[in-house]
């Protein structure tokens, strides 16, 4: 599942959510420090681990 990450504008945290596709789609997700629902996606680093054939 991915890693998406948030900006809490309540409680100025930035938060770290993995979330399927689905929960991210339909908003099901909220602060874990102060349970604010509306949250601001940050931009986050994205690396992909593929397998090298020698």
């Amino acid at each position: 599942m991915p890693l998406y990450e948030f900006y809490c504008p309540k409680c100025a945290k930035e938060v770290s959510l993995t979330l399927t596709f689905g929960e991210r789609e339909r908003g099901e997700y909220k602060c874990p420090a102060c349970g604010e629902k509306a949250l601001q996606p940050l931009m986050g680093t994205f690396f992909s681990k593929t397998s090298r054939k020698s």
